[in-house]
């Protein structure tokens, strides 16, 4: 198959995790998406994911997960790292690197800090320490769009809380269309992706996590700000910053260079 691409599922002691991955190499990275994989999860993309991985797949393979199902009221970031470390224990894994991207990184802060010994690098994009009012702010906004069932709102939201202007003159000739698109039978798992981030706050114990941390923002974050990955990168010790300048949240989508630096990232030492 193309790329080693596989679609999978994991049982858990309580539910499943859908999972794909690409690659053919002895290193594992673990990557964990944000707050759309409540409206959409990885199930069955394995070659639609696999494309930014591309020069990874000699050296890694590489597994994207969604969140468990189900996905109980109340569960929180804490608990979703926890059925992480459970997942990539059931696929045999002991050592692996990991990218959270905005809700993955609050995911993989905890993984790091409840389960170090299975993470050997860290990467956290456009994500955060804690939830600040600019996050709750974002994220409660949109959860009232849930609750209306006003998905053309909440993409539209996202999408200009995201991107940079440059990438949304081309992207709101699309935005006759979102409404028709991608709207899920239920935002119950969405809303409960919501709830867990406006109640996260692992910043006292950013310090106990052991691993090298990469830490990725952008200057313009209209979603968890700059200043978030600026807070991350003081409070972990074996650190490194950058900042893309001009870019937002969508910075990992929009920037070239994103998944080249990352790799670089991997590689070092």
């Amino acid at each position: 198959m193309l790329w080693n691409a596989k679609n999978g599922r994991v049982l858990l002691q309580e539910g499943t995790m859908s999972y794909v991955s690409f690659g053919r190499g002895s290193r594992a990275l673990v990557v964990l998406p944000g707050l759309s994989d409540g409206l959409a999860t990885v199930e069955g993309k394995a070659l639609l994911l696999a494309g930014p991985y591309r020069a990874y797949l000699d050296d890694f393979t590489v597994y994207l997960f969604s969140r468990r199902e189900p996905l109980p009221q109340g569960h929180t970031i804490r608990d979703m790292a926890a059925d992480q470390a459970e997942a990539i224990r059931a696929l045999g894994l002991s050592l692996v690197s990991v990218l959270g991207v905005s809700e993955g990184g609050m995911v993989a802060q905890y993984l790091a800090i409840d389960h170090g010994n299975m993470v050997d690098r860290l990467i956290l994009a456009v994500t955060a320490p804690c939830a600040s009012d600019l996050i709750r702010r974002c994220v409660s906004g949109w959860m009232d769009m849930a609750r209306r069932g006003d998905h053309k709102g909440l993409m539209i939201d996202t999408a200009e809380r995201s991107y940079s202007p440059a990438y949304l003159k081309r992207y709101r000739k699309l935005y006759p269309l979102l409404g028709l698109v991608g709207k899920p039978r239920t935002y119950d798992r969405f809303l409960v992706n919501g709830q867990a981030i406006l109640s996260f706050d692992a910043g006292a114990e950013l310090k106990t996590i052991p691993c090298p941390t990469l830490v990725l923002g952008g200057a313009e974050d209209r979603i968890v700000g700059a200043e978030a990955s600026r807070q991350l990168a003081a409070r972990i010790p074996h650190s490194q910053l950058y900042i893309y300048p001009g870019l937002g949240h969508a910075a990992y989508e929009e920037a070239k260079d994103f998944y080249p630096r990352v790799f670089a990232f991997l590689q070092q030492g």
